[in-house]
């Protein structure tokens, strides 16, 4: 295994024989933009210990393997069917690269405009540039300057004014390519008093890889998005998902983030809201073996009378690892705020552990804020209650711990995505015992 300093220093010596083909290599700005990433990345490197947001998560395992970008489109089109939701559009990026063939954008109304990033700068360059990098910067941390440097594609969408999309878009993102860099850069833009649901899957066929994909997201005033996140990576994958959403005054951002899959998983939601503006963040993570899941949120309150609520539950096995970092900080303008946070968390070994740091910075005087955490195992009398009625132990134990998580499957809306994560959870919890 190399050395973090060994680990960087192939990337970057790699760098030059990608760099021409990525996309907008023509393009000064965009060229500006990718350079400032790589030297950002180059002065610190992946994200360590050291770093107070990544004291938690050890990303010793992206040393063991220098991972590539991949070409790759060849896929089993049975396999890939599975994960795809029929009543949807949707859009398919094998190895980071769109896929015309496989999405189906069939009847798209044309108040929703969905390119790929490489077609979106050969199309609007311009409107690009006013917004890359403008949700989050390449200083938050190295693993979006790392994003910004390699992205090889990704998703631009657009809804128009006042427009509600009349069923949702899933961006099935896919990795079948062996120890492959599945690096992504997503725009969404919701404009005034348009509705719009977006449902994100990361999904692979592949033993080992990385998938990086950061989404910056604008909602113009009075607009709405709603954000599915399932991510069902293979055993030895490595996960990186960020969402940065900027929401302008009187808009509604809810995101239902679904972590179930990977080796080592992080997951990033940070929004910044105007006057009036809501945000409601749902979470379930599941974790077993040697997994470790990492969620990580910020609400930042910057305008007065915002609304933020923000539950996320974990279940964790075996020698699992779960990681729960939420902020919430009320700048000095945003008076009464609203918000609330609550975490809990069920462990079934004794092996099993959480990390668990809710944080409140307040610097206004009319607010009300909340938070609350709790981790335990299961009750013992209420599974002795289920033996008594003739549930073996096993599952009763299942039937308890599906009814803890069922809970943030429940606030889905999507009655067929709704469905298709209520069969993740029988998998894992059987009500009766094989």
């Amino acid at each position: 295994m190399m050395t973090a300093e060994q680990s960087t220093y192939a990337y970057l010596a790699a760098y030059p024989t990608i760099a021409a083909s990525l996309p907008g290599s023509d393009l000064s700005w965009l060229q500006q933009f990718r350079n400032a990433g790589l030297k950002a990345f180059e002065a610190h490197g992946f994200p360590n210990l050291r770093d107070e947001e990544w004291r938690y998560t050890n990303l010793a395992v992206l040393n063991k393997t220098q991972f590539a970008p991949s070409d790759n489109q060849e896929v089993d089109a049975g396999w890939l069917e599975t994960y795809r939701l029929e009543n949807a559009w949707n859009v398919v990026l094998i190895n980071g690269h769109f896929s015309a063939e496989l999405s189906d954008l069939s009847n798209l109304p044309a108040e929703v405009s969905v390119q790929s990033f490489n077609a979106a700068l050969r199309n609007n360059a311009e409107a690009l540039q006013t917004r890359l990098g403008k949700a989050v910067a390449d200083d938050e941390h190295s693993l979006v300057a790392f994003n910004s440097a390699w992205f090889g594609d990704g998703v631009v969408i657009e809804i128009a004014a006042r427009h509600q999309m009349s069923k949702p878009l899933q961006i099935l993102h896919v990795v079948t390519a062996s120890d492959a860099l599945a690096a992504t850069r997503n725009l969404l833009v919701v404009h005034d008093s348009a509705e719009a649901q977006i449902i994100e899957t990361y999904v692979g066929s592949a033993d080992s890889y990385f998938s990086a994909a950061v989404n910056e997201c604008f909602l113009q005033p009075n607009a709405e998005l709603t954000l599915y996140k399932v991510q069902a990576e293979t055993d030895k994958a490595c996960h990186f998902g960020g969402s940065y959403v900027k929401q302008a005054q009187n808009s509604r951002f809810m995101h239902h983030n679904f972590a179930i899959g990977g080796l080592l998983a992080r997951s990033e939601i940070h929004s910044d809201l105007d006057v009036a503006s809501e945000c409601r963040l749902n979470g379930l993570y599941l974790g077993g073996n040697r997994q470790h899941i990492d969620n990580h949120t910020r609400i930042n309150h910057l305008k007065p009378q915002g609304i933020s609520r923000e539950f996320y539950k974990g279940v964790l096995d075996q020698r699992a690892r779960g990681v729960f970092q939420a902020r919430v900080i009320v700048a000095e303008d945003a008076q009464q705020t609203d918000s609330e946070m609550n975490n809990r968390n069920l462990l079934l070994s004794n092996d099993a552990e959480i990390d668990t740091k809710p944080q409140l910075e307040i610097y206004a005087d009319d607010v009300k804020c909340s938070h609350g955490v709790t981790v335990g195992q299961l009750d013992e009398k209420s599974v002795f209650y289920l033996q008594s009625r003739g549930v073996d132990e096993a599952s009763a134990r299942n039937i308890l711990t599906f009814a803890f998580a069922n809970e943030m499957v429940d606030k889905v809306e999507n009655s067929e995505l709704k469905a298709v994560l209520l069969q993740q959870l029988l998998a894992r919890f059987p009500a009766i015992s094989l």
